[in-house]
């Protein structure tokens, strides 16, 4: 629970008229005295004004802005209300290792972190502060966490890549050698099911940040940048970039030593060529192979007049 003064100064908005509690955020529809809602377009905010929530976070200026002492007005509404009913929840859970987590030597694990049912931590392994492990989560050694990371159940990190050599004659496949390190840093977010391998011979590195849904696929000496965001069954060949704020679809493919630049978007079902160099920030490129929008849609134009 928390005063509207104090809701208010964690969006960076002016001071209320009025100050009741907050206790939970909610759908317009299910507003209680004690709800917090949000508004986008004029529509919305007259259902907001009419309901009965105890505060409304509303866009700057919009239009048919009621004289409402309930309207916190903000910049970007659906942000807000997300960092409302963040800070609202808290940590949403108790530290703990539970008993049927399997924990090996030498690992460290900071204050306030949860470690869940079956969870298996290798040797070494290094958690921070205030991460959440959910059930049957993995951590091969050589993995390291940052702080307020939050990994969903069945995840598997820091396993071992899928590189190997060949012998020329023979066409024998030897395991080259899967020694490095993953690195997540603070505030990542992986979802369930997903794989991230550690290095080769050096680290694969998960920028802080970042958000990634379930089933993706992390391959070694891969480098994720800061605040970048990845949908559910996006595949990541070893060594590939993709720098900070990139947005990727759901189910890209990306081949080896490929580089999604800074703020690149690729649409759903994209796919980008071993060694491409994917560049322009806000930039959207889409198709297999990957391409800018406009040339994509360009040439699907052209495939349904043919």
């Amino acid at each position: 629970m928390a005063k509207m003064s104090e809701v208010a100064g964690w969006i960076g908005a002016g001071a209320l008229s009025v100050d009741g509690e907050i206790d939970r955020v909610s759908s317009i529809e299910t507003a209680t005295a004690s709800s917090v809602v949000f508004a986008v377009d004029p529509a919305s905010l007259k259902a907001a004004v009419e309901s009965n929530a105890g505060l409304i976070l509303a866009r700057k200026r919009l239009e048919g802005m009621e004289n409402d002492p309930r309207i916190c007005q903000v910049a970007d509404p659906r942000y807000a209300f997300a960092v409302v009913a963040k800070r609202l929840k808290g940590k949403g859970f108790e530290a703990e290792v539970h008993p049927s987590a399997v924990v090996g030597k030498g690992v460290k694990i900071g204050a306030g972190t949860r470690i869940g049912p079956g969870v298996v931590i290798g040797d070494g392994v290094s958690i921070g502060n205030d991460c959440d492990l959910f059930a049957r989560v993995t951590l091969y050694p050589q993995t390291i966490l940052g702080d307020r990371v939050v990994v969903q159940a069945g995840a598997v990190l820091g396993s071992t890549g899928f590189g190997y050599a060949r012998h020329a004659e023979t066409g024998e496949y030897v395991i080259f050698p899967q020694q490095g390190s993953l690195h997540v840093e603070d505030d990542v977010e992986i979802g369930a099911n997903s794989t991230i391998d550690r290095g080769a011979l050096g680290e694969t590195r998960i920028g802080r940040g970042t958000k990634i849904d379930n089933l993706v696929h992390i391959g070694h000496n891969c480098v994720i940048g800061k605040n970048v965001i990845i949908a559910a069954q996006t595949g990541i060949s070893g060594s590939s970039v993709v720098e900070d704020g990139a947005i990727l679809g759901g189910q890209v493919g990306i081949g080896e030593h490929a580089t999604v630049g800074a703020g690149v978007i690729l649409g759903g079902g994209a796919g980008v060529l071993s060694g491409k160099k994917m560049r322009g920030p806000g930039e959207v490129f889409w198709g297999r192979p990957a391409r800018p929008l406009k040339e994509y849609l360009r040439d699907l134009a052209r495939l349904r007049k043919g």
